[in-house]
């Protein structure tokens, strides 16, 4: 297994929100990028921006050999799908970063088929949303062997500023999922609270500000908190996308044998708020809307 440079080719798989910054950071470090992505506008900005925009992703890890392709997408399934794409094309010695929320199983799994091609997968999700990327702060939970992760470590460091390695294959996706779960009931703590003093009478911007400093202290206060006083409710975090780790913290909490109510409660309050209601689309600090329409 070679060692990495950012002198080196590095493949990026999702333009997104998140991933777009990401790869201009990596780019702006030195590496060649080699990019694909579904939306033809973002691969456009992409090729003007002095990256070489593959044909497909098989082409991608071709052109990557054994260097080091990353993912940032949303669904496992999604995933899943690239995963059978490249893995005939994926070059011995190749590492392969997942920077998204994927399911556990699924995780190891992929890692499982990295392995029989002679190369390496490393569960790399992120927290710190579009605006930790933007800024190259994002706070990053991996899991995978030592030599490889060691590897990639320095890609990590340009897009995280917080590394931690958790372990052996999945532990990042597990670590992920349990920083979900706080989320998740912490929105929708903050937005019981907020819409409480509101009811009462009493300025909820004005009660963040009390609250803060205090032990309700969090980014979900500092953060959401403002978003749901302001009604600022343009995605950041996509309900949707909240919807889908907390699926994914219930299977695992089935499957390791964690009986949670208050889990359980979360999942049918986002299952109400995104299929039911429909706001899959707006910021996850609009679960405050289920208080406020009620």
């Amino acid at each position: 297994m070679s060692e990495t440079t950012l002198r080196d080719k590095i493949g990026f798989i999702g333009l997104g929100n998140m991933g777009w910054p990401m790869a201009c950071h990596l780019q702006d470090s030195g590496a060649e990028m080699v990019v694909w992505n579904r939306s033809e506008a973002r691969s456009l900005e992409a090729a003007e921006r002095g990256m070489l925009v593959a044909t497909d992703p098989a082409a991608l890890a071709k052109a990557v050999g054994d260097g080091i392709i990353c993912f940032n997408l949303t669904h496992s399934h999604v995933v899943e799908g690239l995963v059978e794409t490249i893995l005939p094309s994926v070059a011995a010695g190749a590492c392969v970063i997942d920077f998204g929320t994927t399911g556990y199983n699924e995780t190891l799994g992929f890692a499982a088929a990295m392995e029989e091609r002679g190369a390496f997968w490393i569960d790399a999700p992120v927290s710190g949303g579009q605006v930790g990327a933007e800024a190259g702060n994002l706070t990053i939970m991996a899991g995978g062997a030592d030599e490889p992760f060691a590897r990639v470590l320095p890609v990590m460091k340009v897009v995280g500023e917080k590394v931690t390695h958790l372990g052996r294959s999945g532990s990042g996706q597990v670590t992920k999922l349990a920083n979900q779960l706080i989320v998740a009931q912490t929105i929708d703590a903050v937005a019981q609270a907020l819409r409480m003093a509101e009811l009462a009478g009493v300025d909820p911007a004005l009660v963040r500000e009390a609250l803060r400093g205090g032990f309700a202290e969090s980014r979900i206060l500092e953060l959401h908190g403002e978003r749901m006083v302001s009604r600022n409710f343009e995605p950041g975090g996509r309900s949707e996308l909240q919807l889908k780790d907390v699926k994914l913290m219930a299977e695992l909490a089935e499957q390791v044998g964690l009986n949670s109510s208050t889990l359980a409660n979360s999942k049918a309050l986002w299952i109400r708020f995104v299929e039911e209601l429909g706001h899959g689309d707006l910021d996850h600090s609009a679960l405050f809307k289920l208080y406020e329409d009620a």
